[in-house]
């Protein structure tokens, strides 16, 4: 029952500094509630990242078992994350408003974590970049990732050398990284012979399935926050200065995989 000279449960994970990394700036008892959920988010957030960066070296090694394995467990964190919302969702508008002043303009727009995810996505704005250069090792951070190729990038990648008979358009494969995914008729036509025949294709249609699953994942975690914020704060601007409700609506329109959603209508 001595743990002294060994490592512990808590040493191993380093409970003492996550644990005390809670501090309310207001009276209120409801904001344990906020910072937790927050920080937590962003735990997960961390994990998907390090799931996705391992996705994106496996798919341009043309190595795609570990790569279901991974986009599988990010899809299942997203799901983690939609109910999430559900704990914040406790929280009442007066509750809120309790706490909202002692915030100031700090909010999850200004999450660098979620902007890496974003862009790892395919979801690229190089005006973001804006937004974190306060800190210059979260700039740089972003910086690299909007210039590198996203999953759904290495994803187009692989299609071109798999020897399909569509071919991919040059100048997709040639595209700006710096900015979000564009549909692609060539890479539509691409897809398409993957589903059409997707026993002769197994890998490329089950990297397909395993990519919707994740974007699907992700669209409702995005509907679960613009549910819950418009739940707490109605239709106030952010703390941050977005346009709030209005603008997480906005998102809900993004489409990560274009052309993967767009051949359901084809088939």
């Amino acid at each position: 029952m001595d743990f002294s000279r060994s490592m512990s449960y808590g040493d191993y994970l380093g409970l003492e500094q996550i644990l005390s990394a809670q501090h309310p700036r207001s009276p209120d008892h409801n904001e344990m509630l906020f910072i937790v959920q927050h920080q937590t988010s962003e735990l997960w957030i961390k994990l998907m990242l390090h799931e996705l960066q391992a996705v994106r070296r496996h798919i341009r090694a043309d190595d795609l078992q570990p790569a279901f394995k991974m986009l599988a467990r990010v899809a299942r964190i997203m799901d983690q994350l939609v109910h999430a919302w559900d704990v914040l969702a406790t929280m009442t508008p007066p509750e809120y408003s309790a706490i909202r002043p002692y915030l100031a303009s700090s909010s999850g727009f200004q999450s660098f974590q979620y902007r890496e995810l974003e862009f790892i996505l395919g979801n690229k704005n190089p005006a973001m970049l804006a937004v974190h250069e306060a800190v210059p090792e979260q700039h740089a951070l972003l910086q690299q990732e909007l210039q590198a190729p996203s999953i759904y990038d290495e994803a187009i990648r692989l299609l071109a050398r798999s020897g399909l008979k569509a071919a991919i358009a040059p100048e997709r494969l040639a595209a700006d990284p710096t900015w979000p995914t564009v549909h692609d008729d060539s890479v539509l036509a691409a897809w398409l012979e993957v589903y059409r025949d997707p026993e002769q294709h197994w890998a490329l249609y089950e990297l397909a399935e395993k990519l919707v699953d994740m974007e699907t994942a992700f669209r409702f975690w995005r509907f679960r926050h613009v549910s819950t914020v418009e739940r707490i704060i109605g239709f106030k601007t952010g703390t941050g200065g977005t346009a709030g409700v209005s603008y997480l609506r906005k998102m809900l329109d993004v489409v990560l995989f274009p052309e993967l959603f767009a051949l359901r209508t084809a088939l």
